[in-house]
């Protein structure tokens, strides 16, 4: 118990939907006669599922529900889930920027957080000046923070507006002045929300060394949220994935990035579709169904770049075919294609009448960390179209060691293929 730096016990967090407070006088003095009885708060009896997508059939909400969890000193633990899930919410729990409706917060040592662009900064203050005022928050003396400043102000790289009021810097600037006051003050516990996303390529690379050193060599703990799931698996040591306000997966981060990305509710529409009853094609051949999964056979339409994807397309030829060939294209949301393959080496022989499948492969580490398109069409070349080009599916693919380097974050251009390289003495 000694190493237990932080504990959640039982936290949960309601909200009122619609305007501020409870509303109604009724609700107030409900509350009120609870109160003084000793009692319950009668509406913590109530409360829908925080789930955005469905319509409200309650007044109130429960942002979070019962979380229950432990961080060891040293650990770095994500926190991962879709928008909505309460992440933020938990954040701003243990930052004790919000107190929970019930349960306890225990901690041990001080907390710094950055939660959003800014935060904690007062904006008529400069950055030299916000850097004193947070490091007074945190309880520090000047002397401590002076050894800091300018350690602090050179890994910003705002060097040149340190003495300016941050209601002149950009977001990214202050992204950057606000992590690097929050990591070199040496906080026991560093609560660091999705913000590093405002922040430029190099600043982000810089920012994850700096809380690997913070966690390794320093021996503290950070608590990480982050949709990026490659940052989170080189980063973080254990997570906890969130689904409409409550853990659904506590464990290892490669288990935990595995039940995010292939839990049902994450991927909803995605990875299949059948399209029998909209009669793709013609009198001689008609599409069936499209379907994407991993090396598993699960469907999804989530991939870290170092899986393999394999499509498969489901066909029904009404009468024997000689040279026909699918095509399929992957392009991304502007429509520029990445690249284009044909089956015609295997389907420009005779095709009998019947239902058929063909499988394609995308290998791992080809594609880029963007959303691509697929889009499919059929022919006999030089003599007729068979099914025209539409567009099918739609999938993500998350970064992981782009070009073969351990930079994480997105490389320029549509693929990122990992090559071959050789070293000749």
């Amino acid at each position: 118990m000694s190493d237990i730096i932080l504990k959640a016990e039982n936290i949960s967090k309601q909200y009122r939907l619609g305007v501020v407070g409870t509303g109604t006088i009724s609700h107030d003095l409900n509350r009120w006669w609870h109160r003084i009885r000793g009692k319950e708060d009668p509406f913590l009896k109530v409360g829908a599922v925080n789930d955005r997508s469905i319509k409200a059939n309650s007044d109130y909400v429960w942002a979070l529900k019962d979380i229950n969890f432990e961080v060891k000193r040293g650990e770095v633990l994500g926190i991962i889930g879709k928008n909505g899930a309460g992440k933020s919410t938990l954040l701003k729990i243990l930052s004790r920027v919000t107190i929970p409706t019930t349960g306890d917060i225990k901690t041990k040592g001080r907390i710094a957080s950055l939660l959003e662009v800014g935060t904690g900064f007062h904006p008529e203050l400069t950055g030299r000046e916000n850097i004193y005022l947070n490091g007074a928050i945190l309880g520090m003396t000047k002397a401590e923070i002076r050894a800091k400043e300018e350690e602090i102000i050179e890994f910003s790289g705002c060097q040149m507006y340190v003495d300016t009021p941050v209601k002149r810097y950009s977001s990214g600037m202050r992204v950057r002045l606000a992590f690097a006051v929050a990591a070199f003050l040496e906080p026991d516990i560093l609560v660091i929300d999705e913000v590093l996303a405002v922040g430029d390529a190099e600043f982000q690379k810089k920012a994850i060394g700096k809380m690997q050193d913070i966690s390794k060599g320093d021996g503290r703990t950070v608590l990480f949220v982050s949709h990026n799931m490659a940052t989170v698996k080189s980063l973080c040591t254990r997570a906890v994935v969130l689904e409409h306000g409550e853990t659904v997966f506590e464990g290892g981060t490669d288990a935990a990035v595995d039940y995010y990305l292939n839990h049902e509710t994450t991927n909803t529409s995605a990875g299949k579709i059948n399209l029998e009853d909209d009669d793709i094609g013609n009198e001689e051949v008609q599409l069936i169904e499209v379907t994407m999964t991993d090396q598993i056979n699960r469907i999804r339409s989530t991939y870290l770049q170092s899986e393999p994807i394999e499509i498969g397309i489901v066909f029904l030829v009404k009468a024997e075919l000689i040279g026909m060939r699918f095509n399929l294209s992957v392009k991304n949301s502007f429509g520029v294609v990445a690249f284009v393959t044909s089956s015609h080496e295997l389907t420009k022989d005779s095709i009998v009448k019947g239902r058929h499948t063909l499988r394609m492969f995308i290998p791992a580490f080809l594609l880029n960390n963007m959303q691509y398109t697929l889009a499919i069409n059929a022919g006999i070349p030089g003599r007729k179209s068979l099914i025209d080009s539409r567009d099918i599916l739609t999938f993500v693919i998350e970064s992981e060691y782009a070009g073969g380097s351990t930079y994480i974050e997105k490389w320029p251009g549509l693929v990122s293929p990992k090559l071959e390289w050789t070293l000749d003495e």
